[in-house]
Order: C-alpha cells, then sequence, then structure tokens
C-alpha cells in the first residue's frame, strides 16, 4: 500500500528539485507533496522571512493531512524537521533525514559549518537589500555539484533563489523533538562533498536509534539522480 511522502527542499531551492523524485515514487504507488518553502518562489519578496516562517507552512501542511505522513527534508530542511514535527506529531508516520543538517539544542546550521564559510555568507547577506545569502555559483559547482556534468550544474544554478539568512542562524530547541517516539531514517549520497567527510553522519548520531540507507551520488543527487534517491527513500518506507 502507497504511503504519502511530504519533500521538503533546502536552502536556494523550491520544491522543484524534487520533481524527478517525486515522478519516481509516484511510479511506485505513493502519493507526494513537495512544497516551496516562504520567500522561495521566484520574484517572492525575501524580505524580513524567518525561521518560523519556514515552521509553520510545514506544519500548516501536515495539520491539513488525512493521515500521517512520511516527511522527508534534504539538507538545511533537517532542522525544519527537528522544530516543526513536535507541534503535529500525530501527523507524521515517519520522519527521513537526506544529508540533512539535524542540530545539538541550542545550535544554527552557521555553528556547523566552517567558520570562514559561514562568515562569508554573513558579509554577502550584509551587503544585500533583503538579508539574503545570494546564489554562490563556485560552492554549488565545486562543493554541491562536485563531479555533476556542466549542463546539470547550469541547470540547477539558472533555478535556485537568494536564501534568507534565518534559516542559517537561528538556533533550535531539541528538546521536545528528541522525545518524540517516531521511526527515523538516513538516506545519505556517500559522494557529498559539501561538508567534511563524516559531518552529515556525525550530526545523524543526534537522532539516537535511525535506520541507515546509503546511496552513491553528491549532495543534489535529488536533482541530478533523482531515481537513486527515490530508491533510497522507498528503502526507508519499507
Amino acid at each position: 500500500m502507497g504511503k504519502h511522502v511530504v519533500l521538503i527542499h533546502g536552502a536556494w531551492h523550491g520544491g522543484w528539485c524534487w520533481d524527478g523524485v517525486v515522478k519516481e515514487l509516484e511510479k511506485q504507488g505513493h502519493t507526494v507533496q513537495a512544497p516551496t518553502m516562504p520567500g522561495h518562489n521566484s520574484g517572492d519578496d525575501r524580505a524580513g522571512i524567518k525561521f518560523d516562517d519556514y515552521v509553520d507552512k510545514i506544519t500548516s501542511l501536515l495539520a491539513k493531512q488525512d493521515t500521517p505522513v512520511v516527511l522527508v527534508g534534504h539538507s538545511s530542511a533537517g532542522s525544519l524537521l527537528q522544530v516543526a514535527a513536535p507541534r503535529v506529531p500525530d501527523k507524521i508516520q515517519q520522519l527521513v533525514f537526506h544529508n540533512a543538517f539535524i542540530l545539538p539544542d541550542g545550535k544554527s546550521q552557521f555553528d556547523l559549518v566552517p567558520p570562514e564559510a559561514a562568515e562569508a555568507m554573513t558579509a554577502a547577506a550584509n551587503a544585500s537589500p533583503d538579508n539574503c545569502v545570494p546564489v554562490i555559483e563556485d560552492f554549488v559547482r565545486h562543493q554541491l555539484m562536485v563531479g555533476e556534468p556542466v549542463e546539470m550544474q547550469d541547470a540547477l544554478i539558472s533555478r535556485l533563489v537568494p536564501q534568507p539568512i534565518a534559516l542559517f542562524t537561528t538556533p533550535i530547541t531539541t528538546r521536545d523533538f528528541v522525545k518524540l517516539n517516531i521511526p527515523r531514517s538516513v538516506v545519505f549520497c556517500k559522494d557529498d562533498a559539501s561538508l567534511t567527510p563524516g559531518a552529515f553522519l556525525g550530526m545523524a548520531q543526534g537522532l539516537g536509534d535511525y535506520q541507515l540507507i546509503e546511496i552513491p551520488g553528491s549532495h543534489e543527487s535529488l536533482f541530478t539522480n533523482p531515481a537513486v534517491v527515490a530508491e533510497g527513500l522507498i528503502k526507508a518506507l519499507q
């Protein structure tokens, strides 16, 4: 029997980044939603977007579900799942973290990245009119998409939007999250070069007991090789 899967994108992206994964999951009989977070549509007003705006979007969508869903978060969305899940636990059947930031209590995403990267992105946001981190092509090509074809890199970069910095700088509280009795899985692309080796799986230790599914690919495999990511998600669902 198919499950209902809700896919949450990370920084700079939109729900469109899951399009290929959605198609693969639907072929297997699942129903899927991939919402776009506030400020992540092209042309959106991004000034003043807060961390809670993302969480409110997720919890509002989940509150409308008739039956519990599988909630999946990619990259920066990991911390959003940590905050959203305790607000609507009865609407979540399973949590899946896909190469995602899983934060300790009281920490923000910028606390877990190299200081020079956080400083550079903060400076870029401070220089922007709406306090957003612009799309950094070099970072996308050589860290998020290392080894991917240039044409694929170009295709992704053309869709990305500036990222409200609050997603990176807001410390979260995880006390309610760690008390949840919801099964947790990690679908991990082993060739991810966006952080130092072992960083993502190190963060996953904060989940307690979890199921690990490893697949090949870069941080952006959901866009470049959606069939492999969907296969990993389907294994998690089983």
